[in-house]
């Protein structure tokens, strides 16, 4: 085995959850998941750290937003202080606009429904990404993290490791050739190395884990 293909290994086996996953949401081609995903990737765009995201992620849900109808028809306070709860205090009051005005989007052009926006890109993932920016909120920051977890369940946008990826693998030594890097995660879902190459490039402590597991 290389040792660009053992450290790709070592990086998956011990830190390969997506993101979606460790916000506990059971990612599927169905409205509601869809759309906890494209909450998630708001607030993980964010200046702050993926824990809180993620940890605000679940107040919003256990709050009862965890559908756009929800988000939409919630009062701007019970927006702020379900942020508030998760720890995304820095910019509450903002976020807690741009999630109703977004939910809104979504329920008027597409009837409350990721897929038909999906359907309106027509399988051109540059669409797809331009019309992920159109949610307020959402720069291409945010549109690019959607896009690393939904390529798991929306088959035309994988493989797809983009900078953020790949910074993570320039982290690890690897090279920063998204075929190269599929060709060595084998079997490995890409939306799992992405994820995986994603925890490197945030945190070093991950890339050097990964390097001495597989020394």
């Amino acid at each position: 085995m290389s040792d660009d293909r053992r450290v790709v290994r070592e990086l998956v086996r011990a830190h390969g959850r997506t993101f979606a996953e460790e916000a506990d949401i059971p990612l599927k081609d169905t409205p509601q998941p869809l759309y906890r995903l494209l909450v998630l990737a708001h607030l993980l765009s964010a200046r702050i750290r993926g824990s809180v995201a993620i940890d605000t992620a679940r107040a919003l849900y256990e709050a009862g937003l965890r559908d756009p109808r929800r988000m939409a028809d919630a009062d701007w306070q019970e927006r702020v202080d379900a942020l508030g709860r998760g720890g995304y205090r820095r910019y509450d009051e903002r976020t807690a606009t741009q999630l109703g005005d977004a939910a809104e989007l979504l329920n008027d052009r597409w009837g409350g429904d990721l897929r038909r926006l999906r359907k309106e890109a027509d399988g051109d993932v540059g669409e797809l990404r331009r019309l992920l920016q159109e949610f307020p909120g959402m720069g291409p920051s945010g549109a690019d993290i959607f896009l690393r977890e939904a390529q798991r369940v929306w088959p035309e946008v994988a493989p797809r490791l983009d900078d953020k990826a790949l910074s993570g693998a320039q982290r690890l030594g690897l090279p920063k050739d998204p075929d190269r890097l599929t060709d060595l995660a084998g079997d490995t879902e890409p939306a799992v190395l992405a994820a995986a190459l994603v925890r490197a490039s945030l945190d070093k402590e991950v890339a050097e884990d990964s390097l001495r597991r597989a020394s």
